[in-house]
């Protein structure tokens, strides 16, 4: 995918890259060092004219086998490391050519110079967590155009530069796109720029040399330890956005542990919020539980303030995203009366409905992202207070990552829900029955729940639609997992997919029915 990039950049030659990651000594230039270099990718796709392409090591080639394909869109130099200066000169290239020890480390140095991102920024938030991070930055960004400022979002759902939406691949773009973005952002006017900040991309350099205003920490509970290994190692990746060389202040909730012990070892400055009433913190979440209006309490400050969202946990995400905005020091005043403005999230807590109004005993349905042990149970905990009926949720878990939260994926369900579907999500390249069967050895214990293991998304859908609407009024149907996404990855294939639809043509059909 092609980000777009800002109109006017600021030329380098090969010897001012050099300069940049390093000595001559350590970077040093083969081939003509006054090369000129107007843009950077590391991606054949992206390549323009006037680019300098970064060939990257890789898990299975290496990014300099293919040259060919950067020259022929364009490249005019390359910057690699030794092992990729040695692939380039075995295949003959006479593209010109850095050579520095860790290529990705330094790609977000080069890239900010050459977009010229620093002096053209914009209001950086960034938020890391868990969960919660898409919802929190919509609350924000809806926040913030109430109160008249133009906007940029950069998160798991889209990216946004005002007016202009692009499909987002990732949570957080690579560094070379992401600096063009905020130099475009910068050049067309853009006041603020909420982003969702992932592990991976802290881990992957992907931010690197981005300044946040406000860093935001959400939560943090069991994922990705397919990458990070351990908790701990995925703690102290997102830690890493509470440093001075990646954000100026932050605003950390301290309901959990990790974000109690975050406030504590943070070498920013940081700002607390809790819903809890046995931990202290600066911002208190109040109010009922899992009732929309809440009292968000400060030192000599009281906020009186509306979930738009069901769930404790979007209390939470209310009260963050307020007071990322007060502590840009926007009046608290009008960040309560902004924050009101509902957001649309596409993917959180979406309610679907029928194409035409259908009967009154239809079941009320959404769909929601929730792919982790905590984030199901919030969501079904939010639904259940709501739910007069039964509650039916279809659930599956994603292949070739993290498979040891399976099994808590499929108790968290049954902790909640009167009905467990397990089903099939993005089985990628494992066979899509074993990740059933471990997601339903979590059900199992748990005799409270009924449990129907149901091969195929879309089977698994209308089954559920069918039982909720033959137990009668009042029942709930949550598809849980996907949320935003319109594919399904098997195989490496992408296969057209989408919850929303097919959860609407599964109403449908009842609507005819009856």
């Amino acid at each position: 995918m092609s980000f777009p990039r800002p109109e006017r950049v600021r030329p380098l030659t090969l010897v001012d890259v050099a300069d940049l990651v390093g000595d001559a000594a350590a970077a040093p230039v083969h081939g003509d060092p006054a090369t000129s270099v107007t843009g950077v990718s590391l991606d054949t796709s992206t390549v323009r004219p006037g680019d300098l392409w970064a060939a990257l090591p890789g898990a299975r080639a290496h990014g300099a086998d293919f040259v060919d394909k950067a020259l022929a869109a364009g490249a005019v130099a390359v910057l690699t490391d030794a092992d990729g200066a040695s692939r380039l000169q075995a295949k003959g290239s006479d593209l010109p050519f850095v050579v520095v020890e860790r290529p990705r480390e330094v790609l977000g140095r080069v890239a900010a110079a050459v977009y010229d991102s620093g002096d053209r920024r914009c209001t950086m938030f960034g938020i890391t967590g868990t969960n919660g991070k898409t919802t929190t930055a919509y609350l924000m960004v809806s926040a913030l155009e109430a109160l008249a400022h133009t906007t940029g979002l950069i998160g798991t759902i889209e990216t946004r530069i005002g007016d202009e939406r692009i499909k987002s691949v990732r949570t957080t773009p690579e560094t070379t796109d992401l600096h063009a973005l905020l130099a475009t952002m910068g050049e067309r006017g853009i006041d603020d720029c909420v982003m969702e900040v992932s592990s991976h991309a802290l881990t992957l350099h992907r931010v690197d040399e981005v300044m946040y205003d406000v860093a935001l920490f959400t939560n943090l509970s069991q994922d990705h330890l397919d990458f990070h290994g351990t908790m701990e190692d995925y703690f102290l990746a997102k830690a890493s956005l509470f440093t001075p060389e990646r954000s100026r202040r932050g605003v950390v909730c301290v309901d959990d542990e990790w974000g109690a012990r975050l406030a504590q070892e943070a070498t920013v400055p940081v700002t607390t919020v809790t819903s809890r009433l046995d931990v202290e913190a600066d911002w208190v979440v109040g109010g009922e539980p899992r009732e929309p209006a809440l009292a968000l309490t400060g030192a000599d400050e009281v906020l009186h303030l509306e979930s738009a969202l069901p769930g404790d946990f979007n209390r939470v995400n209310t009260a963050m995203a307020a007071v990322a905005l007060i502590e840009t020091g926007i009046p608290p005043r009008e960040v309560a009366g902004a924050i009101l403005t509902r957001p649309y999230v596409p993917g959180r807590m979406e309610l679907v409905a029928p194409s035409e109004p259908g009967p009154e005993d239809l079941p009320t349905a959404l769909v929601d992202f929730a792919h982790t042990p905590d984030a199901v149970g919030a969501a079904l905990a939010a639904l259940r207070p709501q739910t007069y009926g039964l509650l039916v949720v279809v659930l599956g878990a994603g292949g070739s990552r993290d498979p040891g939260k399976r099994p808590g994926m499929g108790a968290a369900a049954a902790a909640h829900a009167d009905v467990v579907i397990v089903t099939d999500d993005n089985p990628r390249e494992e066979d899509p029955a074993t990740i059933r069967d471990a997601v339903a050895e979590g059900v199992w214990p748990r005799s409270r729940a009924r449990l129907e293991v149901v091969e195929g998304r879309v089977a698994a859908i209308e089954r559920a639609v069918e039982i909720a609407h033959e137990s009668g009024p009042g029942a709930t149907v949550a598809v849980l997992g996907k949320g935003h996404e319109q594919g399904q990855e098997v195989r490496g294939e992408i296969r057209e997919h989408d919850d929303r639809a097919v959860l609407r043509a599964a109403l449908d059909r009842r609507s005819v029915t009856g």
